[in-house]
């Protein structure tokens, strides 16, 4: 069988995480964003004790921090084909890498634009940025306005390699789980 591979996207702090564990608990089989556990390791890893921006800038080298979530990522990519399951939900995919090295002004190569172009997910959905739901915390350390930024690079990235993204609406987790379920009973 093959899995339609559906991606969830967006600046830091827009709902991404609880979509994705609402259309988990609705029987979806979700892969989870594991940058979050990264980062907590760059902090704790740093001896100032003080972040005011992503642990990318403080990791000891940028561009094998990147490289490594990329491989995360696509790893995550890989092991769909493994699964018995219609439809596999991504927290983040394999183009946020790209959106956030361009967003802090670091260089790829072309194994990163390969990496996009040779994994493709079958839906992209984005969500926007939302002030109200927005929050700051030990792993999330972009300022809302930061966040509005990345929100940009993020949707010129998926753009760039030929998505159409589908903005997800603002609103209570169940609903914007069941836009996502409406829109993807058409794929």
């Amino acid at each position: 069988m093959k899995s339609k591979r559906i991606v969830i996207t967006g600046g830091p702090g827009t709902g991404k995480t609880s979509i994705i564990k609402k259309l988990e608990s609705d029987g979806y089989y979700c892969y989870h964003e594991f940058i979050r556990t990264m980062t907590k390791n760059e902090i704790e890893k740093d001896n100032s004790g003080v972040f005011n921006t992503n642990p990318v800038l403080f990791a000891s080298d940028p561009y094998e921090f990147n490289k490594q979530i990329l491989n995360n990522r696509i790893l995550q990519f890989t092991k769909g084909f493994l699964m018995d399951e219609d439809i596999i939900f991504y927290d983040r995919g394999i183009p946020d890498v790209l959106a956030y090295m361009d967003y802090f002004k670091q260089i790829y190569d072309g194994n990163f634009d390969n990496a996009c172009k040779n994994h493709r997910y079958d839906v992209a959905f984005i969500l926007p940025p939302w002030k109200d739901i927005y929050i700051s915390d030990e792993e999330r350390l972009e300022n809302f306005e930061q966040a509005v930024e990345i929100y940009s690079y993020l949707k010129n990235t998926y753009e760039r390699f030929g998505y159409k993204l589908i903005e997800v609406p603002v609103g209570q987790v169940n609903f914007r789980a069941d836009f996502i379920e409406d829109m993807i009973k058409n794929i």
